[in-house]
């Protein structure tokens, strides 16, 4: 009986880390669905605002059209005003010659008839009838010539905008990957070259920005792109930055190196330091667990701890296997689609995926003509697969979920060199941080 009520324990405790698992699921969930619901607001504002300008370019138009329409239809009927007056005192006058020919006619004095005789040979009466004569460049009608089928087209061709609906680590990772920007991390300022060292995306005020962190010149910086001109923001930091994770759609945390820090930075127009956590340890990745738990990974000693917003440590994972630690030099993580850590470690050269609770799930460290060398760089896609930097192999890795190699899907060929941060965003692109070159290689990988 002793064993089964054991063994019951054991089930409730699983059940309960289970039930921690999908809470935390959850409010991550409700946090998403609130953001969606004011971007909702803020998108059907914009469609409104955008259909309004359209109205209102073509009321000005209307107004441009029924201005001339106005102003050529008065011309022409002050025209045809003029003209019939003229005809009117024509016709008065032909009815006083006609009424002057009927009295020379019934005059019995010859010499009345001959002078109006002479009169109308004189020309008078043709003089009369030149009012007939049109004038050139008189309007004869005003009317409102439609292409109907241009119009049309115009509308048809009428852009408002469009939905542009964001599926995160959406890649066809069978497709080749061509090369699509090169993003240059050198800023106005620097004193040093770049060296960026980790990379992510974030859609910000409905503008793709990237955030990178330079490790030469102590800061993180963002670039995007804003009435068709690249513009950066820079904050500089205390000390090297590392590894960067975003916390929320527009917040992210920044491990910086030399002086204990795990820093946070709201990623607006301008960067904005929002908060400094000392820790008690030298910590170089870091990735989030639930909205108010990161983890991170320390190389003295070798292990990967469960933080608090705060900085205090509320467990710390140490590997061993066969006597020897299996983490050495763990330099870069990021969270899996279920909720796992990955580990890059430079130390054992090898990527190790653990449970929040410390069980490993799997560790791969090949052998062979794939053996790592300098693993760095780990991001897991929303469909599970994952994408590994080698800092000296010079190329990225695709891994399955499981932790199965795949293929060496970027290498030397496509530019990549001392490559460490990788990223993906919602269009199918890979962002490779190369650190000596001071850029950020863009591809893309997509359906």
């Amino acid at each position: 009986m002793m064993a089964v009520k054991t063994e019951l324990v054991k089930i409730k405790d699983t059940l309960s880390r289970r039930r921690h698992k999908r809470n935390t699921e959850v409010q991550k969930k409700k946090s998403v669905m609130k953001e969606e619901i004011c971007r909702h607001s803020q998108t059907e504002s914009d469609i409104q605002s955008a259909s309004l300008k359209a109205i209102q370019g073509i009321k000005l138009k209307e107004q441009k059209l029924l201005d001339e329409l106005k102003e050529m239809t008065d011309k022409h009927i002050g025209q045809l005003k003029a003209d019939i007056k003229s005809g009117e005192m024509s016709v008065q006058m032909y009815q006083q010659q006609a009424e002057l020919i009927d009295q020379a006619l019934q005059s019995e004095c010859d010499m009345d008839v001959y002078e109006m005789y002479q009169g109308c040979e004189a020309g008078d009466v043709e003089a009369y009838g030149d009012a007939d004569v049109k004038e050139r460049g008189k309007i004869t009608k005003v009317t409102f010539r439609q292409d109907t089928d241009k119009l049309s087209k115009s509308l048809d061709d009428l852009q408002l905008g469009e939905i542009d609906i964001m599926y995160e680590g959406v890649l066809d990772l069978k497709a080749t990957p061509v090369l699509h920007d090169t993003i240059g991390v050198r800023v106005a300022g620097d004193s040093n070259r770049p060296s960026p060292c980790d990379v992510t995306v974030m859609v910000v005020n409905d503008t793709d920005t990237v955030v990178v962190t330079d490790w030469t010149n102590k800061s993180v910086k963002s670039f995007y792109t804003r009435n068709n001109q690249t513009r950066h923001s820079k904050l500089s930091l205390g000390g090297k930055p590392w590894n960067l994770t975003k916390l929320t759609h527009n917040r992210v945390a920044v491990t910086v190196l030399n002086i204990k820090q795990i820093v946070t930075v709201e990623v607006n127009r301008d960067l904005v330091l929002l908060s400094t956590i000392t820790t008690s340890k030298q910590y170089l990745g870091i990735t989030p667990l639930t909205p108010s738990t990161l983890a991170a990974s320390s190389q003295s000693p070798p292990c990967v701890d469960i933080l608090d917003m705060t900085g205090n440590v509320l467990r710390s994972i140490s590997l061993l296997h066969n006597g020897n630690n299996i983490l050495q030099i763990p330099v870069n993580l990021c969270i899996t689609r279920t909720g796992n850590i990955l580990v890059s470690d430079g130390g054992t050269k090898r990527v190790v995926c653990l449970t929040p609770e410390g069980d490993v799930v799997f560790n791969y460290s090949p052998t062979g003509d794939i053996t790592l060398k300098s693993p760095r760089g780990i991001t897991s896609t929303s469909t599970g697969d994952i994408l590994l930097t080698d800092y000296y192999l010079d190329i990225v890795i695709h891994l399955t979920e499981s932790g199965q190699f795949v293929r060496s899907i970027l290498t030397q060929q496509d530019g990549i060199n001392y490559s460490r941060g990788v990223c993906v965003d919602g269009h199918g692109h890979v962002y490779v941080c190369l650190s000596r070159k001071g850029v950020i290689k863009v591809f893309t990988c997509k359906h």
